[in-house]
Parts: C-alpha cells; structure tokens; sequence
C-alpha cells in the first residue's frame, strides 16, 4: 500500500522536475555569515594543500609506491570537497537552504559514495605498502611494482563506484513524501532514507550492503595487514627499530582512525538514532575538516613529501633570484 503524500515517480517527467530543498544550516541564522566565512576559508586551504601535493608528486620524476597513492588520495580530497562544499556555501547564501534538482541530488550522492569507497579501498592499499615495507622490505620493489600500484588504483576506483551507483540507483527508486527538505547539507545517503515513504527495514539493505563492501571489507584488509605487523615487529629485539618501523605506519593509520571513526558513526547504526543535527556535525568533520587534515598529517609525518616540497621551494627561490 503506498502511503498517503507519496510522490509516484512512474512517469519519468516526474523526476526530471523534482527538486529537494537542502536546509543546510537554516536554523543557524544568526551564524550565517560567519559559517559561511569559515567554510569558505577552509575550502580554500583544503585545495591548496591538496593541490600542491598532488602537483608535487605528479611532477617528481621518480615515485615509490606510498608517494602514489597519496597522490590518489590528494585527488580525491580534491574532488571529494568540489563535491560537497560548493553546495554547502550555497546553502548557507539563502536564508531557507539551496534547491537541488532531483537528478543533481542522485549525482551528488553516487559521487560522495564512490569518492569515499575510493577512499577505503585506497587505504586498505596503503596498508599493504606498509605490511611489504615492514615485513619484506627487500622484496619491497619487487613485489610493489608500478604495474601492480596503477592496478589497484584502477580496481579502487571501479569498485567504488559500481557499488556506489547501485547505492544510488536502490535509494532513488524509492517513493518520497512530498515533503522535500532535507535536513542536511547535502544529498547524504540517510538524510535522503529518511523522506522515504516505505517503512520497515527494507530501504535500509542497500545502505548495509553497501556498509559491509565499502567499509567492513576494506577495514578487514587494512586490520589483517596490521596484524602481520605486529607480528613482525614483535619479532625486534630492538625497541629503537620497533619504534622507527612502527613510526611509518603513524600518519596512515591516523587517517585510518579519522576516516572510519566518522564514517562508522553516520552510516553503520540503528536506523532509531538517527539525528538530522548530530549528522550534520559529524558530517562537517568529516568532508571538511579530515580533508584538510590528510596533507598536514603526510607533509609533517612523510619525510619523502617533505623532501619534495623542500626542493620545489628552493628550486622556486633560485628561479626567483636569476
């Protein structure tokens, strides 16, 4: 039985005209401005950061294999705020949120899922470098080669987004009340569950489905990884050379914490608790300031991306002094 104010989206017009209402931020009135100021600010470093490194590694002429995949990982931060904030500052432009088209909302959502699934397997990835660099460091060339890391860089990508545009296609088949206001930022997977009309669990396996590939998988990888790890390490008498192998692995498995850390909250929960202002919050952290914080972490942690960005600095002020 359909439910009372459903939207029937049979005839195919129907969806072309609809619109939601991204409410944004609209209860912070008072706040606009300088939400608006911040967001902006942020969005700016958060480019430039990601920018330079993944111009400075692009252009360096030899890599290894952990110097590309940040470079992968600096291309999605990048398109993964190009995504979200733009819209977010528009919302906060107007008092009463932003209008996204229908379509504009299903394209929103396949990209934010297929960059953040990117994101997952692309850490899993970088668990295995730091497994082959701890415990075959030898064979670390070898067995990471450039063929192989354009391999999984690809199957990263693929993955990602065909589970991602079966997410999509599963949350938007379904009908919606004709009230349109999502009570977020933007085109979230759960926010947009929650205009559903259908009830029970059902609108919810495709979001667990695509939980247990996107992040559950990937997560096993990266922890199986980490396990050989510790094995191995266990097996240094030395505490110095723990140290200083364990101390590689810091900057990944902090970006590991904070990028699951949230994700784990806002998608892998009960659909009961389920708080339109808490998931903003989270949401905030998560797509503006953990992309911010990527290249610090790397750039202060990773003495090869130091090297680079030192040279690049010296070779400009050389070119400025001639």
């Amino acid at each position: 039985m359909p439910c009372e104010g459903c939207m029937e989206r049979d005839n195919v017009s129907t969806g072309e005209t609809m619109e939601f209402l991204l409410l944004g931020f609209s209860e912070l009135l008072r706040l606009r401005i300088l939400l608006f100021l911040i967001f902006l600010i942020v969005h700016l470093v958060t480019l430039a950061e990601n920018m330079m490194i993944f111009l400075a590694v692009v252009t360096e002429p030899s890599r290894s294999p952990m110097l590309f995949f940040l470079c992968q990982l600096s291309a999605i931060e990048l398109c993964y705020t190009l995504v979200i904030v733009p819209k977010a500052l528009l919302s906060l432009a107007g008092a009463e949120g932003s209008a996204i088209s229908f379509l504009g909302c299903a394209v929103q959502m396949q990209l934010f899922v297929a960059l953040g699934g990117a994101e997952c397997f692309l850490l899993a990835a970088m668990s295995y470098d730091r497994y082959v660099a701890i415990c075959h460091p030898l064979r670390y060339t070898a067995l990471l080669s450039e063929g192989l890391c354009l391999r999984l860089a690809l199957l990263c990508g693929l993955a990602a987004c065909a589970l991602a545009l079966g997410l999509t296609a599963a949350v938007f088949r379904l009908p919606f009340c004709r009230s349109r206001r999502i009570d977020h930022f933007f085109c979230d997977v759960p926010a947009v569950l929650h205009l559903a009309c259908t009830h029970g669990y059902g609108p919810q396996l495709p979001l667990l489905a695509a939980c247990l590939l996107l992040l559950l998988l990937p997560f096993l990888l990266i922890l199986a990884s980490y396990l050989r790890i510790a094995v191995a390490l266990s097996g240094i008498s030395s505490s110095a050379g723990r140290g200083k192998a364990f101390s590689t692995c810091m900057s990944h498995l902090a970006i590991t914490l904070l990028h699951y850390g949230c994700a784990t909250f806002i998608y892998i929960r009960p659909t009961s608790s389920y708080s339109p202002a808490r998931d903003k919050v989270v949401s905030l952290v998560y797509t503006n300031i953990t992309p911010l914080l990527y290249p610090l972490v790397y750039s202060l942690r990773n003495k090869e991306i130091r090297g680079i960005l030192r040279r690049r600095l010296r070779r400009k002020k050389i070119a400025q002094v001639n």
